[in-house]
């Protein structure tokens, strides 16, 4: 009975009409109508094969369709996946980056903080230092003061700097002048200078890069640059250097390049060190004929 109920009205009819059509066969049959019988037989199977090829067309429709469905599902399929690779390369790759850059500034850190500590190994402050940032130039710095020596220092760009330098100089009473155009970091780095009582070794001007500033610095032996200079003022300065002087661009603020193709006598050291030796050039003279 269920399953009778579960029946479409199509279905009803049709199992209807097929009951009625083997009642009719039979009772054609039996009443010694054989022409009938094998007639209403022929209708009987003639309606059977034409539902079973309409049921075997629409399997076949469904089968299409389904085999359409799975080649879509498939191709949707495919194309999530080649997605979600791409974005996943893409996660490593940024992944890899980023980790590179965390990497790299926690080296650059720990250089700092290593040189920050051998800095304070060498120099005994006399009061609270002040931060100071660029810890492995500075480094360099002391040591070329210290191997080198020179009785005069140049700085451009005063700050914490002028006073690890001015302890480096102090050791052997060499001078040191500090130049800058920022009028609240002079008046900072002058009162540090004094706590740490070193006024007497440095000395910071307010000022750009002029003639009057430098007017009484001569034979500087290193000139260190914390500031970017322009190209008409290098003459100017290396003509305050020494025969014989160091010139080192302290967190290059400028190019080397820079300074050699504008200044005669400069070769490279390294990559924020330059040399320079005074070009003299002998004059001939000539006998009149």
């Amino acid at each position: 009975m269920r399953r009778l109920r579960s029946l479409t009205r199509r279905q009803v009819v049709s199992a209807s009409g097929a009951g009625v059509l083997c009642v009719a066969v039979a009772a054609a049959a039996l009443t010694g109508n054989v022409g009938l019988a094998l007639t209403l037989l022929a209708v009987f199977f003639t309606i059977l094969f034409a539902g079973l090829l309409l049921l075997a067309r629409r399997l076949s429709g469904l089968q299409r369709i389904q085999r359409r469905q799975q080649t879509d599902a498939r191709t949707v399929l495919d194309q999530t996946q080649r997605r979600l690779l791409a974005a996943l390369e893409e996660l490593v790759l940024h992944a890899g980056d980023r980790h590179g850059e965390v990497a790299d500034r926690m080296g650059a850190q720990t250089r700092q903080v290593e040189a920050i500590v051998q800095l304070f190994q060498q120099v005994t402050p006399r009061a609270p230092m002040p931060p100071s940032g660029g810890a492995a130039d500075l480094l360099d710095v002391l040591h070329l003061i210290r191997t080198r020596r020179p009785r005069v220092v140049l700085e451009l760009g005063g700050g914490a700097s002028t006073v690890w330098m001015a302890y480096a100089i102090e050791e052997f009473g060499g001078r040191l002048v500090s130049l800058d155009p920022d009028a609240r970091r002079v008046e900072r780095t002058r009162a540090t200078l004094a706590a740490h009582h070193l006024s007497e070794t440095a000395e910071v001007r307010e000022g750009p890069v002029s003639p009057e500033g430098l007017a009484d610095v001569h034979d500087v032996g290193l000139l260190v640059v914390g500031s970017p200079v322009a190209k008409a003022d290098m003459p100017l300065l290396t003509g305050r250097l020494g025969a014989v002087a160091k010139v080192f661009l302290r967190d290059a603020p400028d190019s080397a390049a820079r300074w050699l193709e504008t200044t005669e006598g400069l070769t490279p050291e390294g990559e924020a060190l330059l040399s320079y030796r005074r070009v003299v050039r002998e004059l001939s003279n000539r006998t009149p004929a």
